[in-house]
């Protein structure tokens, strides 16, 4: 029956993500399709739900699902044009959003700004190594050698770049605006026995 009880942290947790990820369409909505690619919150996204979230089911599932969601509508729109060549590189993407979260769950157990900023270092690395794999593997405007994904990794500079510009942005306001919650909502504070309940 415990398992029932109605968990507000959980809830305002998944309201965040949510929100965020919906500025992450209308952003790009607002602008040249291309414009923002990678200055997105799915960085930022992640690391909140391996930070805040102990279930391991809802720290994985909920930043994987509100990507899923806001690519379905991208998708569907304005990246119609793009989907084919995305669709390929999506299982790597997805793939970075899942190390990205268990970053956020090991290296943000403490969340301080320098924490938030080793972090979000950290998960640039990866969705660069990670999702442009994604784009040099069986892609033939690249060799398919180290040179061919080094080429790779090299042209997507600008776009890592974004990446970490937008989980900075969007980290300060998800991690600023739960921790600002909690100093004036104690019940969105863990407690022993929630610790070992979420």
């Amino acid at each position: 029956m415990s398992n029932l009880k109605f968990n507000p942290r959980n809830v305002i947790l998944l309201l965040m993500i949510l929100v965020i990820t919906a500025l992450r369409l209308l952003i790009t909505f607002n602008s040249d399709a291309l414009q923002f690619a990678n200055y997105s919150s799915i960085g930022a996204v992640a690391l909140f739900g391996g930070a805040y979230f102990k279930d391991n089911l809802k720290a994985f599932a909920f930043p994987l699902i509100s990507l899923l969601l806001s690519d379905f509508v991208l998708y569907t729109t304005i990246y119609k044009q793009y989907v084919d060549i995305l669709l390929v590189q999506e299982f790597y993407t997805y793939l970075a959003i899942a190390l990205m979260v268990l970053v956020g769950k090991a290296m943000l157990k403490k969340v301080t700004i320098v924490n938030l900023l080793g972090s979000t270092i950290v998960i640039t690395l990866i969705h660069w190594i990670v999702s442009d794999f994604g784009s040099w593997y069986k892609n033939p405007l690249f060799t398919q050698d180290l040179v061919g994904y080094w080429n790779c990794l090299v042209k997507a500079i600008p776009f890592e770049v974004r990446f970490l510009e937008g989980t900075l942005l969007y980290g300060v306001i998800l991690f600023g605006a739960f921790e600002i919650l909690k100093s004036k909502f104690p019940v969105l504070k863990l407690n022993k026995l929630q610790t070992q309940a979420i």
